[in-house]
């Protein structure tokens, strides 16, 4: 009985919803070709994988590449160079969105919020390449970031070449390049604030300030919260490409990653299953990190992924 009153229920709901079950059937086979189909190929990591032997004829070496990436001679300086860069990245690429949405938030003037918003929102839709190739030109000896510390009585020199600047200029271009295509979810978190709010607390003589303390954070907490979470599932993915393209063996110390070691002995090397396993760490830190971020989340506030 319960089966039959099941399925009617599921025709009726088909029946009501069609269209969306249909526009999502799209985003469905892209995440299973992808994304859930590619997860076979992991197991190539307790393998020695070949392409003549193949997936399945491949001979098993059990936990072998795993042990030889940490106790290989790099193991130390890549978890070290991965978790710094991507605390940094948090630290300051994180809160840069919110503070932006708070202050486009207050522009009352369209004509120029519009232009700000639009300014800050370009470079998302820079590429790698054109950002990366930026900041090589302008941190040369006669590039401009040289000429700006001449102007206030510093010397010249190759800045990416320096492995101690080398963390400082990856995270301010990402803070740059992010900041305003991140503002957006906030911006909307914030144009969903109840405005009788400010007016009750305007009325019980609250300034600006206690506004955004009180009315403002509160209210877009929840999306805080929930970025905040899927910023730590990601949180040691820093992608290889930037890194290829500003590092070079003179920063090696401060720039090397997880992402471009793994690429260097993937592509490079073509060493698949060792590779295989170090990406496999890799997202099982990410993994942990957001299911203990979750947990947190759920314990200690109403907002959690589920």
């Amino acid at each position: 009985m319960k089966e039959k009153t099941f399925a009617r229920r599921a025709r009726a709901d088909w029946k009501r919803n069609r269209a969306l079950y249909l526009l999502v059937v799209p985003v469905i086979i892209f995440y299973i070709v992808f994304h859930y189909k590619p997860m076979y190929g992991a197991i190539i990591a307790f393998k020695d994988y070949t392409p003549a032997l193949g997936v399945g004829g491949s001979p098993w070496v059990g936990l072998d590449n795993f042990t030889r990436f940490f106790t290989g001679p790099y193991f130390g300086r890549l978890l070290k160079n991965t978790v710094l860069l991507s605390v940094y990245e948090l630290a300051f690429g994180f809160p840069a969105p919110i503070i932006l949405a708070l202050l486009l938030n207050e522009l009352r003037n369209r004509k120029f919020k519009s232009l700000a918003q639009t300014v800050s929102y370009l470079p998302h839709f820079i590429s790698m390449i054109v950002v990366t190739g930026m900041i090589t030109n302008f941190a040369m000896t006669s590039g401009l970031f040289n000429d700006l510390i001449v102007f206030f009585g510093g010397e010249r020199s190759p800045l990416l070449q320096n492995p101690k600047l080398y963390r400082t200029i990856y995270v301010a271009s990402s803070v740059w390049q992010e900041a305003g295509w991140g503002s957006i979810i906030y911006l909307s978190a914030l144009a969903g604030v109840d405005s009788q709010l400010y007016e009750a607390a305007s009325i019980d003589g609250a300034g600006k300030w206690k506004q955004l303390i009180h009315v403002t954070m509160p209210a877009i907490a929840p999306t805080i919260i929930v970025m905040l979470i899927l910023r730590m599932g990601t949180l040691m993915s820093l992608g290889y490409e930037k890194t290829i393209l500003l590092y070079n063996p003179s920063t090696y110390e401060t720039a090397d990653i997880i992402s471009s070691y793994i690429y260097r002995v993937g592509l490079l090397d073509q060493d698949w299953s060792y590779s295989t396993a170090i990406g496999l760490f890799n997202s099982v830190i990410n993994c942990t990190l957001l299911l203990i971020t979750n947990k947190l989340s759920k314990k200690f506030s109403d907002t959690s992924l589920w």
